[in-house]
């Protein structure tokens, strides 16, 4: 059964505490008049730091979506491979392995996919398939885990490279100064992750059942305005209370596989602010010290859209508290209103791949 190995993180270097993000949004918007609410949001997100690709003078300045695209290729074709080689090697596996690349991301487009250009750099195999996902957001992360699983389903001896790239600073937007959007600019951060998961073998979450929850009418909740400066992110009030709605969707998953819910051994969940994760501890009776991989994440990095739950994931692996057969989720959500859920048992290969 399919596998999802330790993933491989790499967050850029240069750094914003929220300290530095708070002065900054008094200093640029000192006549806002919702400045308060604005900076009350920022200070509750739990957010200590976030990482940026480039200096925070640069993110500021927008040079037109030409340029910003010119910063994505070249950003991404520069700290990509890094992060894949790691993923393979702690998957025991060497590119031509691989059967399937997986690339989400929301912060950038670029034609033909990165896929392409890793296939032809990195020495995968030409007949690599290729998947770009770049309309999911934050749920593509475990939509990625799902497609992946349903891959190796219908070819049991397939490999998967799973590839999240996401700069969410080159979706600041000057003049956008809506709260929701000055609550983003203090929210997001950049990162990139990458996974494999094997046909065969390997350390870690073995899946075993996955689905998918769209909440009818809300996919204006969180979205992008397209324009001719780029990528414009809206975001609804609505959004901290969807937890409420999808919360039956992750219960029913589970009792579908004969679980629990609430008594699972471990939760890997994109952490979009800390509302997310208080509202699927009550409402699914789940202590809170179950997400600390998940609000550590938003804590140390921010929101780092799809590359969260490897991330959150990966944290797992390093303090080495899953145990063989241990039951958890993941789940990731994002537009639509979508969640992405994944159930699997913790696996450990016991000829040694990397745990």
């Amino acid at each position: 059964m399919a596998v999802l190995c330790k993933p491989a993180i790499a967050i850029p270097e240069h750094v914003i505490t929220n300290e530095e993000t708070l002065e900054l949004a008094r200093r640029l918007h000192h006549d806002h008049p919702q400045l308060d609410l604005a900076l009350s949001l920022i200070e509750n997100t739990g957010v200590q730091k976030r990482h940026l690709i480039q200096p925070i003078d640069e993110v500021l300045k927008h040079p037109g979506l030409d340029a910003r695209s010119a910063v994505y290729e070249t950003e991404s074709k520069a700290r990509v491979p890094k992060v894949v080689q790691r993923a393979l090697d702690q998957a025991q596996l060497e590119p031509p392995e691989i059967d399937l690349i997986i690339y989400v991301s929301c912060t950038g487009f670029m034609m033909p996919s990165l896929t392409a250009w890793l296939i032809n750099t990195m020495g995968f195999k030409s007949q690599t398939r290729q998947l770009p996902i770049a309309q999911l957001g934050c749920a593509a992360g475990g939509a990625a885990v799902n497609r992946a699983h349903d891959f190796c389903t219908a070819y049991p001896d397939a490999n998967v490279l799973i590839v999240a790239c996401e700069f969410c600073s080159l979706c600041y937007q000057p003049g956008d100064i809506g709260v929701g959007s000055l609550l983003s600019n203090g929210l997001f951060g950049d990162g990139i992750a990458a996974a494999v998961v094997r046909g065969n073998g390997g350390t870690g979450m073995r899946l075993e059942r996955n689905g998918s929850y769209l909440i009818p009418h809300t996919e204006d909740w969180i979205s992008y305005a397209v324009r001719s400066t780029g990528f414009h992110f809206q975001l609804d009030k609505r959004v901290p209370k969807t937890m409420e709605p999808l919360s039956p969707a992750l219960r029913a998953l589970a009792e579908e596989h004969q679980w629990n819910v609430g008594k699972l051994d471990f939760y890997i969940v994109h952490a979009g602010g800390p509302r997310i994760l208080d509202d699927l501890s009550r409402c699914l009776d789940i202590p809170p010290e179950a997400f600390r991989f998940s609000r550590a994440t938003l804590t140390e990095y921010g929101n780092i859209a799809s590359a969260v739950v490897l991330d959150a994931l990966g944290r797992m692996f390093d303090e080495q508290s899953a145990l063989e057969g241990h039951q958890g989720l993941i789940a990731g959500f994002g537009p639509g209103i979508t969640a992405e859920i994944a159930l699997g048992t913790w696996a450990t290969d016991r000829e040694g791949s990397a745990a």
